[in-house]
Order: structure tokens, then sequence, then C-alpha cells
């Protein structure tokens, strides 16, 4: 259960960088192409416009060693809260609440708890998280903000690349459609380190709020196997009244990360 509070709380990011990735050669064409500097703020005009978002969600995680579907209700005041819950057979299995400085959550098969900020969870999994990583990835926006970087620009297969400029370990490569400019798949990778991770979006549905992917992947490619987990949004409402509600259940062991 460790996993899906992994999966549908911080998605794919508490994964594939808790885990050691294999590397993956591309061998995607690769076309140069006229820099557009529009391209990131034409990317940002289709930001989603909302109060609240209220999904419910089906969800398949599969590896190595197991396949399993789940329901997930996800809840979001934007900018201020998250609160998923993780449903098998109509039963609460896990449940987290996600804010700007806590990170929240309980999974009732081992009967833990855990409490902390995104500062130790960030260390625990040795990659940078934090509120808005999460509900960029929710609903289908770059995990970074990209009006503060410097890409590389070049057509693959007719998607826009966007290649962080930063000579660093870590590697960011963002993908557009070139019509609405829309987020297709990012990808994120430590080369020395072995990780990589890969999110891509489709099945676009527009709404009074803006366009929202309904579909999301994960895959991660690890040492012992592959990863890949799919989230498919099947009922989603905006700016309704919601609630919040979370308490973890007497009896659980609080989680230690060191």
């Amino acid at each position: 259960m460790k996993k899906y509070i992994a999966v549908l709380l911080v998605t794919g990011l508490m994964i594939s960088c808790k885990s050691k990735a294999v590397a993956v050669q591309n061998s995607n064409t690769e076309t140069p192409v006229k820099i557009d500097n529009k391209t990131v703020e034409k990317h940002y005009e289709n930001k989603l416009d909302f109060s609240t978002l209220y999904v419910k969600a089906s969800a398949k995680y599969v590896d190595e060693k197991q396949s399993q579907n789940v329901t997930a209700e996800i809840k979001i005041e934007k900018d201020k809260q998250i609160l998923v819950s993780v449903r098998f057979l109509g039963i609460t299995m896990a449940k987290a609440l996600i804010t700007p400085t806590t990170v929240s959550y309980y999974e009732k098969i081992n009967g833990t708890y855990y409490e902390g900020d995104f500062t130790s969870l960030s260390k625990w999994l040795g990659t940078e998280l934090d509120y808005s990583k999460v509900q960029n990835l929710l609903v289908g926006e770059a995990l970074d903000d990209l009006r503060k970087g410097k890409y590389t620009q070049t057509i693959v297969e007719n998607l826009i690349r966007l290649e962080d400029e930063k000579s660093t370990n870590l590697k960011k490569t963002f993908f557009l459609e070139p019509e609405k400019y829309l987020l297709q798949k990012e990808q994120i990778s430590q080369s020395s380190e072995n990780r990589m991770l890969e999110i891509k979006y489709s099945d676009n549905k527009v709404f009074n709020q803006g366009t929202l992917p309904t579909s999301i992947e994960i895959n991660a490619i690890q040492p012992k196997g592959k990863t890949d987990i799919n989230l498919n949004y099947n009922t989603i409402s905006f700016n309704e009244e919601l609630s919040f509600p979370y308490s973890v259940p007497s009896g659980y062991k609080k989680v230690i990360i060191n």
C-alpha cells in the first residue's frame, strides 16, 4: 500500500526517484527548429482557472511482481490543499492530505501513518519535491515552472521538445504539441545515479476552466523491472464546495523518515 501512496499522492516522483532506473537510449529523430521565444508563454495560456477540482479516477499499478487496480478520489483546493483517498472494493485503504507546508498520510494494511513536511520527504526520496509539483502533475502541467528556466528547442516526432540548458546531473525535458502547446510528455533523469521518470498526458478534455488531460501514464524502468502507473479520470467537476476530512485512525504507528 505504500506504493499506492507514492503513486497517487506524490505520484510517480516517489516511485521513480526512490528506485534506480536503467539508462534508456533515445532514438527519436531530432529536427532543428527556429527558437520560438513565445513557446513557454503560449503553453501557460492553457493554465486551468479553477478554485476547486474534484476527480474520481481509476488507477492501475503494474510491476514485475504484481498488478493492482484501485480507485482514487482526488480533491484539490488550488494552491492550498490536496486530499487523496485510495479505495479497493469501496473500502478506504489509504488517505493523504497535502498542503504547501505539510504532508500527511495513513495506510490501512500495515496500520502506519506519516506526518511531516516536504524538506524531510525530499531528503528521503533523494529529489526535491514540493506542493506545486504534486498539483501540477495531477492537472497536466509541467512539474517545473518553465518560465523560470532556459531551454534548447527542437522538433522530435512532431512535438516541440524543450530541454533544460543547465549543465547539471539532473536532466529535464518537456514535450509540447505544436497546435495549442499542451504538455504531452515530460522526462526527468539522473544519469550518474541511473534514475529516470517519464510522464505522459493524453485524452484532453476542454472545460470552461480550461483543458485537462484525463489520462496520465507514469513509467519508471528499474534494475528489478519496469513500473507502470496509469491514472484515468472518470468523473470531473470544478468549483464545487468541497470538504477535506482527514484524521488518523487510533492505534496506527508513526513512520519516521530519517
